[in-house]
Formats: C-alpha cells, structure tokens, sequence
C-alpha cells in the first residue's frame, strides 16, 4: 500500500492534506490546531496562506514545531503556544477551522463533552473541524473503559480510544456540534505500524546507544505488533472527521467535567 502512495513521509502528507482540505483550510484562513505534534501539519497550513496558532502541553513538540517553521519559512503565519487548550479563552475565539488530530485519545472520556464545549465555543460562525481519531466498535470502548490494561499502564496511562458513537454521544451534550462527514482509513495505519517496527527494529543500535534496554525494545514491538493486528482484524480503525455546528440540533443538557 504505501507503494502506492510513495514513500511513507509523502503518505503522511496526503494524510495531512485530505484534513486541511475537509476543514476547508485555504489562504486567509485563521486555524487553530489544538495538540501540535511535531508541526508539520501546521507547516502545511500556513504553506496555503492560513494563519495558524498551535497548542501544546509538551515543551519538546512546541520547541520543534517552531525551529520546523522557521526552517520552513512560515514564522510569521505560525504562532506555536505551550499551553493547555483548555487555558484557551472564548475570547480568543473566531477560528475559521479548528485541527485536532488523534488529541481525543489522550483526553479521557469523562472530558469529552467538555473538550468539544471548548472547541465550539472557539469556533467562528460557520466554521469547520478536522478531527483525526483513532476509533474501535462501541461495545468494546465501554468494556475497555472500566478495564486497566497493558497499554494503559506503559503506553497511554489515562487515554481511552473513543467510538463513533461515543464522539456523536459527547457532541451531543452541550453542544450544537454534529459530524456530516467522516473517511476511514485503518487499513492504512495497518501498513503504517508495520512499516514503523521494521524501522523500529532495523534502526535499533542507534536507540540502544541513547540508553534504552531490551526492556524498551520488546515493550514497543508489542505495542507496535498489537497495534497493528488490531488494525488488520478490525479491531481498530481511524477516521478523519468533519464536525460543523448545527443551531437546529437538539443538545442534552451539559455535564460537569470536574
């Protein structure tokens, strides 16, 4: 598959272009991507003429994501902010298109429903949001909920991976938020995590001489090879969703997040 779509780096950048394009990012668009990673989708953004601010709780991605668009020549469209997005006032509201990919995972699900209060109450009117997520079957996402697995413990302590359902079922409450339309992809991310261990592996002496075990090594291939079945067998998919306000939706009335 990724023959098909070049090299890996190339893939990606597909990736990040079908969600720009989805959430309608053009020149004179003012984006606002909440969980930046490592700035290239922001790069990309501003490379169209969009006026892009950047958040992030991690100094490391904040620090990369600038000296990314410095190297890019963008600087002066790309604000990068080391901040919480719930530190995001509705004053500084107005965005045009709000990004947030594969973020939720990492959120909780007893916050879902106010994560998305935050990013409508930042959405312009007749704005759009991209949303990446890493999704599994609703039933499952309820089992694993009350479970406390492996990959809580040493992977993604606190994060959950939602469900089309569970997405529609916090939009729903409190918010005017609706999904109209979604891509799915999973096959994709299954040649992708298998593509990533083979590097993984291949490249191993060089990790090993940054301090990390065979401890680390056998961690990461199981993440990666259980990952990828999970990908292969259905288990898990990833969709990019486009999520626009509806003022005739009916909403359920707000819970408190704590």
């Amino acid at each position: 598959m990724i023959a098909e779509w070049g090299t890996l780096a190339e893939a990606q950048r597909r990736k990040i272009d079908r969600l720009l394009d989805l959430a309608g990012v053009r020149d004179g668009t003012r984006v606002l991507e909440i969980g930046t990673g490592w700035g290239e989708l922001a790069v990309r953004a501003a490379q169209r003429g969009a006026l892009v601010r950047a958040v992030t709780n991690m100094a490391e991605h904040a620090a990369f994501a600038r000296d990314r668009a410095s190297r890019a020549g963008v600087s002066s469209r790309v604000r990068v902010d080391l901040l919480d997005y719930r530190e995001l006032a509705a004053d500084d509201g107005g965005y045009d298109a709000i990004i947030s990919v594969e973020m939720i995972e990492a959120v909780g699900r007893r916050y879902w429903p106010g994560y998305f209060q935050a990013l409508e109450s930042l959405l312009a009117p007749h704005g759009r949001i991209g949303l990446q997520a890493m999704t599994m079957r609703h039933d499952r996402m309820v089992r694993t909920s009350t479970t406390y697995t492996w990959i809580n413990k040493y992977i993604f302590p606190g994060g959950l991976i939602p469900s089309i359902q569970g997405i529609e079922q916090s939009l729903a409450q409190g918010t005017s938020l609706r999904v109209v339309d979604r891509n799915s992809f999973g096959d994709h991310y299954r040649a992708t995590l298998a593509l990533w261990r083979a590097r993984f592996n291949q490249n191993w002496p060089s990790v090993a001489e940054l301090g990390f075990d065979e401890t680390f090594r056998r961690t990461w291939n199981l993440y990666l090879a259980f990952s990828e079945a999970g990908f292969a067998a259905g288990y898990l998919d990833v969709h990019q969703f486009l999520i626009t306000s509806q003022p005739s939706a009916p909403r359920s009335p707000a819970r408190q997040t704590g």
